[in-house]
């Protein structure tokens, strides 16, 4: 980590990057909980994380811009951005207002797509691959870190004073994270213009398709991802049946983030020892684990255990895939690869989400995780299945891949 901290802009990149996520640790969780406050509805509670995951269908056309614009420049203006359209939230009053929470989800999935997709091509930019690893390891065990009490605070704040002063705060954040990145000194290297505007938009998605250990990896995330929406929705029914309250949620979430800081501060090691694409297979394996301890639970605090446990497959899933597409995409492309990532993914979480918000009214909450344990499951074997010969290290390579691996 020395030495990646010694990259000149990265420290600057991760104090902004950080002071963003500790907004996002306190506000996120707010979101679902305000509208489950207003109306009492777990359905309605869990259409708060639909909105926010419905941009992504969008999301290559906001990845041509990416590529096109200073990445430098889109993570400072969206940042900004950022701050402005989380302030509508402090009109909120009363239950004929949850449209207006749910507005400010929908334009915090525009910043999910458009932000991180900016970050992947920065980082290319500022760091050597064989340090990439290090800075998504570093960056999701910030933003795991956050969960010890970033969502305790959020409820907190909400409970006392109201959400109209956790919307403040985040707004704050985002400002700060504006201001730091600005600072960066970074000479990025100008995309090639094609000719054809249809082709631009589908480049990332042309790309995955052709590389064989993009696609596959992808293939069983998923599989997995087309249940975990159904977390959102139905760990209110979970809390509901220990009797606790909606703001309970906060306690699932800080266990969450303990397993997650062991996971982050293990991806890189992981990561170098045995592969991305093992890795993100065992931390498929993981989740699915941490849901069948749920299911079991006879008590809230094993299922506090099996939130701690979900929280270490989180990192390794994803830091582990992120290090992957960033590896093996050419820098040009990478912010069309990760948008186009961003369709492939949120997509099924969409139906995931709208779905886990059906299945929460007709099913106990028992059954739902069983699903999802059992999908997760699928989506791992798809992984070790068809990449057995990638469940080991792959060499570093000094320039990524200008060209798709089509075997």
């Amino acid at each position: 980590m020395r030495k990646l901290f010694a990259q000149p802009g990265f420290p600057r990149l991760f104090g902004g990057l950080s002071t963003s996520m500790l907004g996002d640790s306190v506000m996120l969780l707010v979101l679902s909980m305000w509208v489950k406050t207003l109306t009492g509805s777990n359905a309605m509670a869990g259409l708060t994380f639909f909105f926010m995951v419905l941009p992504a269908l969008g999301a290559p056309l906001l990845g041509v811009w990416v590529d096109r614009l200073p990445r430098k420049a889109i993570l400072v203006w969206g940042n900004f951005a950022s701050a402005a359209a989380v302030l509508p939230l402090v009109l909120v009053r009363d239950e004929s207002d949850v449209w207006l929470i749910w507005v400010v989800a929908f334009l915090y999935g525009v910043s999910f797509v458009v932000l991180p997709a900016a970050l992947n091509g920065l980082l290319k930019e500022l760091l050597p691959d064989e340090l990439l690893v290090d800075a998504n390891s570093s960056l999701a065990t910030i933003k795991e870190g956050f969960r010890l009490f970033g969502p305790l605070v959020g409820a907190a704040i909400f409970a006392s004073v109201g959400g109209w002063l956790v919307a403040v705060v985040d707004a704050a954040t985002f400002l700060v994270a504006g201001l730091l990145i600005a600072t960066i000194k970074v000479t990025e290297t100008p995309a090639p213009v094609e000719h054809a505007f249809r082709e631009e938009v589908l480049g990332g998605i042309h790309f995955l398709v052709g590389d064989r250990v993009l696609r596959h990896v992808l293939a069983g995330l998923g599989i997995s991802i087309l249940v975990i929406g159904f977390f959102e929705s139905s760990i209110y029914a979970l809390l509901d049946a220990f009797g606790k309250q909606a703001t309970f949620a906060g306690a699932f979430v800080t266990c969450q983030g303990v397993g997650a800081i062991i996971g982050g501060l293990t991806a890189a090691r992981a990561v170098r020892r045995l592969g991305e694409v093992a890795v993100c297979t065992l931390g498929l394996i993981v989740l699915a684990i941490s849901t069948v301890v749920c299911i079991v639970a006879p008590t809230i605090a094993v299922v506090l255990v099996g939130a701690a446990i979900c929280g270490l497959g989180l990192p390794w899933t994803f830091v582990s895939f992120t290090t992957l597409m960033q590896r093996r995409s050419p820098g040009y492309l990478i912010g069309r690869v990760s948008t186009a990532v961003e369709v492939l993914l949120s997509t099924p979480q969409a139906i995931s989400l709208a779905l886990g918000s059906l299945l929460v009214s007709l099913l106990s909450y028992r059954q739902i995780f069983a699903i999802i344990a059992t999908v997760i499951v699928l989506g791992a074997l798809q992984i070790a299945l068809t990449l057995r010969d990638q469940l080991r290290p792959q060499p570093v390579a000094t320039e990524p891949a200008s060209e798709p691996d089509l075997l």
